[in-house]
C-alpha cells in the first residue's frame, strides 16, 4: 500500500518498516509468524531494488548543455546579449572575460582542499591471529648424510660433461679453421665471416665463446688488417715456442656485439 511513499528517494519509510520487522522478529515463536516474516523481506527486497535503480538513473543523467550554459554564466557571460551581437560582424571570436578561467579555477580551488576519504580496495582490513606454521619434522642424520653426499656427485658429473661438450666444440672449430687456411693460406679469413651466422644468434655467441678458447690456448691469433679489420688464423706448430715466449704480452678484450649489429 505504501510503496510509492517507500519509493520516493528523500523518504526513509523502508528503512522504519526494516527497523520495524527487526524489533517484531525478536518475539517470532510460531511456524506462520516466520513465514510472514520472509514473505515482508522478500517484498522489502523488491522495493529495495526498484528504489536502487530508480536512485542510479538519477545520479547517471546528466545534461552537459545544461552544466555548459551554466558555466558559461558563472563566468560572466550574459548568453542574451551575446546572441544580439551575433549579426554584427565585429563580434570577437574569443568572447570569454580575461579573468574567466581563473574564476572557476579559484572556486573550484575551494574543493581540493581537504584530503581524500582513506578506504582499502579490497574491503576493510580483518586483523586475525597469524596461522601457526606446521612444524616440520626434521630428517634423521643419516638419510640427510646420502641426500648431501649424492649431490655433489651429480653436480659434478654434469660440469664434466659440459666441459667435455666444449672441448669437443673448440677442437671442431679448431678444425674447421686449419681447413680453410690450408686451402688457402695467402687469404686472410676475416673473423667475423668465420663466426657470424646469418640465421642464429645465439649461434654467433657460441661460435665467440668457442673461439676465445683457441686464442686463450695459443691456438689461433687474430689481427687486424689493412682496413683495420680482425682477421683470424691458426698457429703454426713451429710458431708455437714463439707465442709461448709471448704469452705474457697477449691482450684480452671483449666485443660488444647485440642483435642489431649482428643483422
Amino acid at each position: 500500500e505504501n510503496r510509492e511513499a517507500m519509493l520516493n528517494s528523500k523518504s526513509n519509510r523502508l528503512t522504519e518498516a526494516l527497523e520495524e520487522a527487526n524489533r517484531l522478529f525478536d518475539g517470532v515463536c510460531r511456524a506462520r509468524e516466520a513465514a510472514l516474516d520472509a514473505q515482508f523481506l522478500v517484498i522489502a527486497s523488491n522495493i529495495g531494488k526498484e528504489k536502487a535503480s530508480e536512485l542510479h538513473s538519477e545520479m547517471s543523467a546528466f545534461d552537459s548543455t545544461a552544466f555548459a550554459e551554466d558555466l558559461l554564466t558563472f563566468m560572466g557571460i550574459n548568453r542574451t546579449e551575446v546572441e544580439e551581437t551575433d549579426d554584427s560582424e565585429d563580434v570577437p571570436d574569443d568572447f570569454l572575460p580575461s579573468d574567466a578561467w581563473q574564476k572557476v579555477g579559484e572556486e573550484a580551488s575551494k574543493y581540493f582542499r581537504r584530503a581524500p576519504t582513506f578506504h582499502y580496495m579490497m574491503g576493510s582490513f580483518k586483523s586475525e591471529p597469524p596461522i601457526p606454521k606446521q612444524r616440520i619434522e626434521r630428517q634423521k642424520k643419516a638419510s640427510r648424510g646420502k641426500a648431501e653426499r649424492a649431490m655433489p656427485a651429480q653436480l659434478k658429473k654434469m660440469e664434466e660433461s659440459h666441459q667435455e661438450a666444449t672441448e669437443k666444440e673448440v677442437e671442431r672449430i679448431l678444425r674447421i679453421l686449419q681447413t680453410h687456411f690450408e686451402n688457402d693460406p695467402n687469404t686472410p679469413i676475416s673473423f667475423f665471416d668465420f663466426v657470424i651466422d646469418p640465421d642464429s644468434f645465439a649461434r654467433t655467441v657460441e661460435n665467440m665463446f668457442h673461439v676465445s678458447f683457441l686464442t686463450r690456448d695459443g691456438l689461433a691469433k687474430i689481427k687486424l688488417d689493412e682496413d683495420e679489420l680482425p682477421i683470424i688464423e691458426p698457429v703454426k706448430p713451429s710458431e708455437g715456442d714463439e707465442e709461448d715466449i709471448r704469452a705474457g704480452a697477449r691482450n684480452q678484450v671483449v666485443i660488444s656485439l647485440d642483435q642489431k649489429e649482428w643483422k
